[in-house]
């Protein structure tokens, strides 16, 4: 299995935030969802790398690990009154140690693959990288059933995707860092190194252009509830194998892997020679990665290659797992795509809130 990379912030002035990476040895299992209001979607994904920052809530300040995810939009972390076994195991907020906190009393549910968090919505000051969010709405778990949380090195998640994606009637974090004036440019961008635990990085209200090279090429949102963008083709060796006629795709920093309809990614696992093992991921041999062709997604015209030494990841015991999973009914529409860290570890991206657009360039 591969280890979550965890992620400290730092601020790097007022107005740019950078989050830079270390790591932590946590088996990371596959999550699928967490959406409230629904549709479902794909969020974790099995045996691969999840990014997160410290964040702090509360008056004095209480420290926890978030997921920065793109595709999702709410901000929750465990509370001292859960009663689950996961939150015994992470950082749990504790509303009477803040003189900032005020409780809406409104319970909240959110919604994952492998279980659920119910909680209730409260409000407090966020602060992160020398910023400080004042009376963010916020999740407090109450209940965390299942496995998968009581194992994960984070404690909550920090989304990132449009407000028409959060809890009814509340203002997303990264909302209010612009409203309130934090930030100059009403913009985010992530570089995740693809080449050791450091240096891997979230900005907040500007772009810092040493973590790419050429020039940002820009897509349009075409629906703005996730990151998602029109997609073109997707092809091997100058031949379409998915994405025929064009389709939409996500671009979320909260899964992993390159996720697609099940149908499709089934025949590029058959393309690449994976097979399927006895615990359900797709196993290939780890020379491929030196011999099969770049798979090659183009989005606006533009070609954006994905190499075999990055669809292909290697695993502890020298095993090697397919780069790509199956959506099954988690999508939005049937052809859609969920492009993940494998893809965004070779891509720095911005994410333009102003001009609802994305920006893509070769990330150094």
């Amino acid at each position: 299995m591969k280890w979550f990379w965890v992620l400290g912030l730092v601020a790097l002035s007022e107005c740019l935030v950078t989050v830079t990476a270390g790591e932590s040895h946590t088996p990371c299992k596959k999550m699928t969802t967490i959406s409230a209001p629904p549709p479902s979607r794909s969020f974790f994904d099995k045996d691969t790398l999840a990014y997160v920052g410290t964040i702090s809530i509360g008056t004095p300040p209480q420290e926890f690990k978030v997921i920065f995810d793109t595709g999702s939009s709410d901000l929750w972390v465990p509370s001292v009154y859960c009663s689950s076994p996961a939150c015994a195991n992470h950082n749990v907020f504790n509303p009477l140690r803040s003189s900032t906190f005020r409780i809406s009393g409104r319970p909240i549910h959110l919604q994952y693959g492998s279980g659920t968090m119910s909680g209730f919505l409260a409000y407090d000051t966020v602060r992160f990288g020398g910023l400080a969010d004042v009376a963010q709405a916020f999740g407090l778990s109450l209940r965390e059933p299942g496995k998968f949380m009581e194992y994960a090195v984070f404690d909550g998640i920090l989304g990132l995707a449009y407000p028409s994606l959060s809890l009814r009637g509340t203002v997303p974090v990264f909302d209010n860092l612009w409203k309130q004036g934090l930030i100059s440019q009403e913009l985010f961008a992530f570089y995740l190194s693809k080449k050791d635990a450091e240096g891997s990085v979230v900005m907040f209200g500007g772009v810092d252009h040493s973590y790419y090279s050429g020039d940002l090429n820009w897509v349009p949102v075409s629906k703005r509830l996730y990151w998602q963008l029109p997609m073109d083709s997707i092809s091997m060796n100058g031949e379409v194998i998915a994405c025929d006629g064009g389709c939409q795709a996500i671009i979320d920093t909260g899964t992993s892997l390159l996720i697609g309809p099940s149908h499709v990614v089934f025949n590029i696992q058959m393309i690449i020679g994976a097979n399927r093992s006895y615990s359900g991921e797709y196993v290939v041999d780890c020379d491929a990665a030196n011999t099969l062709p770049d798979i090659v997604y183009t989005i606006n015209g533009i070609d954006y290659p994905v190499p075999a030494s990055a669809y292909i990841q290697e695993g502890p015991q020298g095993t090697c797992y397919s780069g790509f999973d199956e959506s099954g009914d988690s999508l939005l529409v049937s052809d859609s795509w969920i492009l993940g860290d494998v893809f965004l570890r070779l891509y720095f991206t911005v994410f333009d809130r102003e001009n609802n657009r994305i920006g893509l360039a070769l990330a150094v």
